[in-house]
């Protein structure tokens, strides 16, 4: 019942929001996110957004360790690998309940695989499944007893724990799922710190401190998420009291915070690529010249410098320089080079046909994206591109950019936090990837060799091995310029200074279980 008043409590401070000087409530947390969340699924999103609240109701059977992208057990206690890299089998937690109460088991981790991966499988069409790419290799779950359970491969595939710890790998209630079918997004239950209980569209997702959790229950008796696409009102509601923590914050706020003892502005780097997906399919970027000549026109350094005021780095490819060890350092970003552009626009035979650029008016990592668009439409045009900027709400703009760019756009804004480099590149640059084919290859760019090094990477589980892979793929990416490689971003945060060991994480994620608000 406690639990249920604070939420009632929380409900009714929201309700006077606007008309007062604002105060979160005791002991309940308050996060200004960026968008209204698609669903509560974690099966069925991919966006950061989202999963900032996902992986405080669920739990996966790994997770990452606090500060890196390393993984440790958590609903599973232990694991072991097969010597050729093909099974991997997970001894469970004991005792787990789900919040609706059901019990968390090896039957439960086999229904959310086979209700990911197989296609006949009747919970199937809760979905779709966009990132069940990432457990594509599994060809079948064996509950072994009651809290055994094993993952059978049809190859090595080096990133599999990793994509358990991602919140696509978050285990679901299966009788949750029996019960709400296709709304099961709307009325998750996980076994995560906090318990979903309520969400009030355009206005707040509630969760309440799971006093049972196996891991400790949260000091935090509530954690309100409140959706504030617009910028400047989120940094108002901060301002104001109303919020606990703000996360992607303008980079031209950052110093107001930082100057305000009532604050604390926390950063942290990571893997992050804010890109433009070129339309590879259509006039004028089926052409390499005229993608080079896009990635040759536009002032990236002037974009970090003076609209992200140094809150990134020029970004030189496709996979962002926090994987050091895959990461290809012989590369250097495309110059800022007018006349390069305006050669290669040439030798492209680019006849002025107007480009329409699809331009989102806020989501997860994208980087003050309208003013970032309104600069990049401006030294496209200096070279002689006629561009035309459509702005879309953030899950408009996805579900607009997602299922391919022919036919409707030439250009999209995209940014990316991933967990491995294989990640982006595999979902999103091969062939097999393209949307017809349920990938985010949006661009249908096609690279056959490109296609072999991804396929042959993450079958390799020798990691300098696969490093030389993805260095050789980012060489032939940057030459064929598929997108315009423009940022690579520091992550950040404020929150009220009385908030206590609040972190920012290498994954992008916001773990809350151990945060404090005292009173």
């Amino acid at each position: 019942m406690k639990r249920f008043l604070a939420a009632a409590f929380a409900s009714a401070f929201l309700a006077f929001a606007p008309q007062v000087q604002a105060q979160t409530p005791p002991n309940i947390l308050v996060v200004g996110q960026i968008a209204e969340p698609k669903s509560l699924d974690p099966h069925a999103v991919t966006a950061v957004n989202d999963f900032r609240i996902l992986v405080n109701i669920y739990d996966g059977l790994v997770r990452y360790k606090d500060g890196t992208l390393e993984v440790e057990p958590s609903l599973a206690e232990s694991w072991t690998i097969s010597e050729d890299g093909k099974t991997y089998t997970f001894k469970l937690r004991e005792g787990v309940k789900f919040h609706d109460g059901s019990p968390f088991n090896a039957e439960a981790v086999k229904f959310n695989f086979d209700r990911m991966l197989n296609e006949e499988n009747p919970y199937h069409d809760t979905g779709p499944f966009p990132l069940a790419f990432f457990f594509s290799t599994v060809e079948e779950v064996v509950v072994d007893d009651e809290n055994t359970v094993t993952f059978n491969l049809s190859a090595p595939y080096a990133p599999f724990l990793s994509n358990l710890a991602y919140p696509t790998g978050l285990i679901v209630s299966p009788e949750a799922v029996k019960q709400y079918g296709k709304d099961f997004g709307r009325h998750p239950s996980g076994t995560g710190a906090y318990k979903f209980a309520e969400w009030q569209a355009n206005a707040k997702v509630v969760a309440v401190r799971n006093d049972d959790y196996w891991d400790g229950a949260p000091e935090l008796e509530a954690v309100i998420y409140r959706p504030i696409t617009d910028a400047n009102t989120r940094i108002a509601e901060m301002l104001s009291g109303g919020l606990d923590v703000m996360v992607e914050v303008p980079p031209d706020s950052l110093q107001q915070f930082k100057d305000d003892s009532t604050f604390q502005v926390l950063e942290q780097a990571g893997p992050h690529v804010w890109f433009l997906i070129l339309n590879a399919r259509e006039a004028p970027f089926d052409i390499k010249a005229a993608r080079q000549a896009a990635n040759y026109a536009i002032n990236k350094k002037a974009l970090v410098e003076n609209i992200l005021q140094g809150t990134a780095e020029v970004a030189a490819g496709p996979t962002p320089p926090a994987f050091a060890w895959a990461y290809n350092e012989s590369l250097e970003p495309y110059p800022y080079d007018p006349e390069k552009a305006k050669e290669l626009l040439k030798e492209a035979e680019y006849n002025g046909e107007e480009i329409t650029f699809y331009v989102t008016e806020g989501g997860s990592g994208m980087l003050d994206p309208i003013a970032m668009g309104t600069a990049i439409q401006a030294d496209l045009q200096a070279v002689g591109m006629k561009v035309k900027i459509e702005t879309y709400e953030w899950n408009t703009f996805l579900g607009k950019v997602n299922p391919g760019l022919q036919g409707k756009a030439a250009m999209a804004e995209m940014a990316w936090m991933t967990n491995d480099p294989d990640t982006l590149p595999f979902l999103a640059l091969r062939t097999e990837a393209m949307p017809e084919q349920g990938g985010f290859n949006s661009g249908y760019y096609s690279n056959a060799k490109v296609d072999e090094l991804l396929e042959k990477a993450r079958e390799e589980t020798d990691q300098a091995e696969r490093a030389k892979l993805y260095k050789e793929m980012q060489d032939i990416v940057h030459e064929d310029a598929p997108w315009v490689f423009v940022a690579n971003w520091k992550q950040n945060a404020v929150t009220k200074a009385s908030v206590e060991d609040f972190k920012l994480q290498p994954s992008f994620f916001l773990m809350l279980q151990d945060v404090k608000k005292p009173q």
